[in-house]
């Protein structure tokens, strides 16, 4: 493919991409992935939008005809699903209140279970740590 015919092909889909934000309203190019579905599910993502319109502009012009231009109502795509993230609720651990935590470490005294009574103790802070290390010295 010559220069020239690249050139060429690169002003018609700058030209499609130019129509197809009009048609569409959005402000960027970058806003017109949301109107072209994947086959994976969900839109394309902006940087493979941007790197087909360098390296495969035929086939981004044919996308953005078939998905928006072509189309009466070009309609936004559902994102895809993906995994939540943050704020995931643990579902079968017990959470226990200061009161009954103090009541089960005392049950583990008194049965002299040295593991229980470290894991349900509470823990120190860093400068009570340093104020003991201090006075070992």
């Amino acid at each position: 493919m010559s220069i020239d015919t690249k050139q060429k092909n690169l002003k018609e889909v700058e030209e499609v991409l130019q129509r197809a934000i009009k048609k569409v309203g959005v402000k960027k190019i970058n806003d017109l992935c949301k109107f072209i579905p994947l086959n994976s599910g969900g839109y394309i993502h902006h940087f493979t939008l941007k790197k087909m319109k360098k390296k495969n502009p035929e086939e981004l012009g044919e996308m953005v005809k078939k998905f928006i231009i072509n189309v009466d109502r070009p309609r936004a795509v559902a994102p895809k699903p993906r995994a939540a993230r943050g704020s995931r609720k643990k579902r079968d651990q017990i959470t226990f209140n200061k009161w009954q935590l103090d009541r089960m470490l005392n049950i583990a005294r008194l049965a002299g279970d040295k593991e229980i009574i470290s894991i349900l103790s509470p823990k120190k802070s860093l400068a009570t740590y340093k104020r003991e290390l201090i006075q070992t010295i």
